[in-house]
């Protein structure tokens, strides 16, 4: 089994915001039944949601700016680790995230085993 994170992108609820509104608490109870899915299956790896706020550092310089640094519709919400066989198996997994209820979007990334 390989490693791979979800990027997890846009979506109009978020765990900040979950008690707003009764859509945002089904929402967020959704995202915990599929995590917990995954978790029972022996997938989920790690992970957790992000804050909404942040700083950046960059350049030779090292300017520190506030965030979020993008539009909302495509600022990172949080992130999953899972183990799957490979990227395609990873893609089909992330079918079932309750962030495309809400038009957002799931990254796959490999996470790149370092030697030592």
């Amino acid at each position: 089994m390989e490693k791979f994170i979800y990027l997890f992108r846009g979506g109009d609820n978020h765990a900040h915001n979950a008690k707003d509104s009764k859509v945002a608490e089904a929402n967020m109870k959704a995202w915990m039944d599929w995590m917990g899915s995954l978790a029972q299956k022996g997938i989920l790896a790690g992970g957790e949601p992000l804050q909404p706020t942040g700083m950046q550092i960059s350049g030779k310089s090292k300017v520190v700016t506030d965030g979020p640094f993008i539009e909302a519709k495509e600022m990172v919400g949080g992130y999953l680790i899972i183990n799957a066989k490979d990227i395609k198996e990873a893609a089909e997994i992330s079918k079932g995230c309750p962030i495309f209820n809400e038009n957002g979007k799931v990254e796959i990334r490999p996470i790149q085993k370092m030697e030592m």
